[in-house]
């Protein structure tokens, strides 16, 4: 075996950054786990796109996962026949299954969560009221998967799970997501997995998603609860989606015509609430569940 390659002091200095930045990540990620603000299912969405993530260590991330600590996931892991040293991404499919399976059994005997489904036209404030609701700890709220480019102000695994056109069709093709819809030329999908290990453990889970995707939650979760999120006028809708530096002229056009129609469907949905401030929206949102 040859001697090491030789790194040059920039570039063992770019190195060292890189490893402290993937530290920082993972010590993050089991931040999140720890406060209950991340599944394992979650995690696992994350380090399929994340080589960070990937890299921890079944270990740390079982470790972190409320009521088990060091000796339960040693016992696990060794009943599953996973190494003590296995990574996230040295998995098989078996041994996620497994996994999975292990946290779903664990948490039957709690009482099952309830379902929200947030939609609303876009522009409406949707995401803001989902991020209120994560922050406030009554929520557990889903990420959805899309295949649209993050926005310079997004994170993987925080705002979507951002897949390729490739990898969100092997996953309907498997029965992954609980809904997906098309949108503006990209796909939007909610991971099945999370939402159901969530209500099983008798959180109430929140899904903001678009107005197709609700209905389809809704064919295949009858008890999930559908509430529609209006702006106050119109007019100030229209102040929302113009006021968007992301979007070209001729497509915000685009979304001012989707909006209209999108608010012809609140009539569909159970519960018609009004966006006039994110705090009043938040409290009825966490009426419905008690």
């Amino acid at each position: 075996m040859g001697a090491p390659p030789q790194l040059s002091p920039e570039a063992r200095m770019a190195a060292l950054a890189k490893a402290a930045q993937s530290r920082k990540r993972r010590a993050e990620i089991k931040s999140k786990i720890k406060r209950g603000e991340f599944s394992i299912d979650t995690v696992l969405e994350i380090a399929a796109n994340e080589d960070a993530v990937a890299k921890m260590r079944v270990r740390e991330l079982l470790e972190a996962l409320t009521g088990v600590g060091k000796v339960r996931a040693s016992a696990l892991m060794q009943r599953l026949n996973i190494s003590p040293n296995r990574r996230i991404a040295g998995l098989g499919r078996h041994q996620i299954k497994e996994l999975r399976s292990e946290f779903m059994k664990s948490s039957h005997a709690a009482k099952a969560g309830k379902l929200l489904v947030l939609s609303g036209p876009g522009g409406v404030g949707k995401s803001t009221v989902a991020t209120r609701l994560r922050k406030s700890g009554d929520f557990w709220v889903s990420i959805s998967a899309t295949t649209r480019a993050p926005r310079s102000n997004e994170h993987d695994g925080v705002d979507y799970f951002f897949i390729s056109d490739e990898e969100f069709s092997r996953r309907v093709r498997g029965d992954e997501f609980l809904e997906w819809a098309e949108f503006a030329g990209n796909r939007y999908g909610t991971p099945r997995a999370a939402v159901e290990e969530a209500l099983l453990a008798g959180r109430n889970v929140l899904l903001e998603i678009e107005i197709e995707g609700a209905k389809q939650v809704k064919s295949h979760a009858n008890q999930a609860v559908l509430v529609f999120l209006e702006p106050p006028t119109w007019e100030e809708l229209v102040a929302r989606l113009e006021g968007r530096g992301t979007d070209a002229p001729s497509r915000r056009a685009e979304r001012l015509q989707l909006a209209q129609d999108e608010l012809a469907a609140a009539s569909f949905f159970d519960v018609v609430i009004v966006n006039d401030t994110v705090e009043r929206v938040v409290e009825e949102l966490i009426a419905l569940t008690s």
